[in-house]
């Protein structure tokens, strides 16, 4: 089961890498968020997951970022960009689960 989690975080991420990032949400800040950032950051543990298990700051991190989501999602106005951003939060909560298996 594990192993299907990351192959699964690991198909998630190709898939975020081969769409085109939203327009317009380049210099963009929803909810005092930088969206570039927050799609970036979310990757950035994603890989740190698949490497292994996330030091003590980065699953702090990892876990504020999923719950960032909860206030950036519903001020999206534009919905290639809320299927975008939904995708990214996906792939940083099932990234938060398998991160609380490597705890175990």
């Amino acid at each position: 089961m594990f192993e299907e989690k990351l192959d699964a975080l690991s198909r998630m991420m190709a898939e975020h890498m081969a769409r085109p990032f939203p327009p317009g949400f380049r210099g963009l800040d929803i909810e005092d968020q930088d969206m570039v950032m927050l799609d970036a950051d979310a990757y950035g543990y994603a890989a740190g997951v698949l490497e292994g298990s996330l030091s003590e700051r980065h699953r702090a991190g990892l876990t504020r970022l999923t719950s960032v989501f909860e206030k950036v999602l519903p001020a999206i106005d534009d919905e290639y960009a809320t299927k975008y951003y939904t995708h990214v939060r996906d792939m940083a909560v099932l990234a938060a689960e398998i991160e609380s298996l490597h705890e175990k």
